[in-house]
């Protein structure tokens, strides 16, 4: 990391910091060379699809597999060296909820606090505040075999910052929960970060990542693919992107050929069957993207294509993953699972 100029404030420490991180299971590179730098107190999102590589990279280094090459350093700890260290500094929360689903939320949370240490009265302290400040208070003394999904991931998170950790592990903590569940999974990320916790947040939701990461970076086929804030990874890809929506779904065609033309990118369609979108590099500036869609409309209305919304704004998180995937599409044999099963030998 370059030293600060004179009278610049010095770079946050790192939470995180990881060179040529390697993991194979048999044949397979579930992890190929990451290189990770995450300042601590911030959320540092790792994006992407099924099998990329996210959760293999988070247990490496919450110390639950070894690397195979590569190091890896939580707070300055080396995650083969000085395990114990990292675990003391680090919490887990992983895809699936991992209390017991017999007991209540409160035998629950009691329990993990006394197993932490805790006397019993300072455990049950706690986890009244923290069911309290989740919004689980009402649903205590239920079993959480009875609590929805999101009350699981909430209760699950809980259980996660008992002892407040300095880094919290949050391994795609959203999976199949309702909007208002997510939101309400994304509001208890921020508090956790407004008391000093570093955040590592694996996700497939290009939303979540943009909602909460102060950095991002993209995971495919075990890389990091592109590294930046969401800012600049939607920068990266262009000055804006287009969407378009038709009077009459079946010109759709005919529109896509003619903005593929005019816009020489690709264009993609929208789950509305008369909708569309592309990005619009112009020279690189906004101006001249602006300039570019509207030509592009221009000729779009000249053709007798009926538009009934036209809009050019930034490209979104989603755009910007399928444009840096599509240029690793040919990269490798295939595909990192994360579900590839490490040898029992």
């Amino acid at each position: 990391m370059p030293a600060p100029s004179p009278g610049s404030a010095p770079p946050p420490p790192l939470a995180i910091s990881t060179s040529g991180l390697v993991k194979s299971f048999g044949g397979t590179r579930a992890v190929d060379g990451v290189d990770l730098a995450v300042p601590a107190g911030t959320v540092y999102g790792v994006l992407g699809p099924n099998g990329a590589g996210k959760t293999t990279a988070v247990k490496i280094l919450a110390t639950l597999l070894r690397p195979d090459a590569g190091q890896a350093r939580v707070f300055g700890h080396d995650v083969l060296r000085e395990p114990d260290a990292v675990r003391s500094r680090v919490s887990l929360t992983g895809q699936y909820a991992s209390v017991d689903e017999d007991l209540t939320g409160t035998e629950n949370l009691v329990l993990l606090g006394r197993l932490l240490g805790h006397t019993r009265r300072a455990a049950r302290a706690r986890s009244e505040r923290l069911l309290d400040a989740f919004g689980l208070t009402e649903a205590a003394n239920r079993q959480v075999k009875k609590f929805s999904g999101g009350m699981r991931r909430r209760i699950d998170i809980a259980a996660s910052i008992l002892n407040t950790p300095d880094l919290l592990f949050l391994d795609e903590p959203t999976t199949g929960l309702d909007p208002r569940s997510r939101n309400q999974v994304w509001e208890i990320v921020r508090a956790v970060v407004a008391q000093g916790t570093t955040v590592l947040l694996t996700t497939q939701y290009l939303d979540e990542a943009d909602q909460l990461a102060h950095r991002i970076a993209v995971i495919d086929h075990g890389r990091v693919i592109a590294e930046g804030t969401p800012g600049e990874l939607k920068s990266s890809i262009g000055a804006g992107s287009v969407h378009v929506r038709l009077r009459d779904a079946a010109q759709r065609g005919e529109a896509s050929r003619l903005l593929e033309r005019l816009l020489g990118s690709p264009v993609r369609p929208a789950a509305d069957p008369a909708g569309l979108s592309a990005r619009v590099s112009g020279d690189g500036t906004a101006r001249g993207a602006a300039e570019q869609a509207a030509r592009a409309l221009r000729e779009l209305t000249a053709a007798g294509v009926r538009v009934d919304d036209f809009a050019l704004g930034q490209p979104s998180l989603d755009e910007v993953f399928l444009a840096l995937t599509d240029r690793t599409a040919s990269d490798g044999p295939g595909r990192a699972t994360d579900s590839t099963r490490e040898p029992t030998s």
